[in-house]
């Protein structure tokens, strides 16, 4: 089984881009050195005003996600560095089971 852990955020469109950069260069660095995890998304949808941004990372286990996230996996990690390009983010996240996973289908 695997997790979806996911995130969302807005941002202006300079606080989007400014934000991408953050997570290519600093979040999945990070992500790839945990054992559990699986994988990680960033989709932008832009609106008129504000860009909406979503994470969904993807993990093996809870303990897994513990790891990462502390005790609570529900409350979101988000780094002073991405809290000041943001306009909004949630301080909570859900987690969702994949239940269908293309890349390795079932036998």
């Amino acid at each position: 089984m695997m997790i979806a852990r996911v995130w969302r955020a807005t941002a202006t469109p300079a606080g989007a881009e400014a934000y991408r950069e953050h997570f290519t260069g600093s979040v999945l660095p990070t992500l790839r050195r945990l054992a559990g995890h699986r994988g990680a998304y960033l989709f932008r949808l832009d609106g008129d005003d504000l860009v909406e941004l979503e994470v969904m990372t993807l993990w093996e286990s809870e303990e897994a996600i513990r790891a990462f996230a502390g005790t609570d996996i529900t409350t979101a990690v988000v780094e002073p560095e991405a809290q000041a390009v943001l306009h909004s983010y949630d301080k909570k996240v859900s987690h969702r089971k994949v239940i269908v996973d293309p890349t390795n289908p079932p036998t």
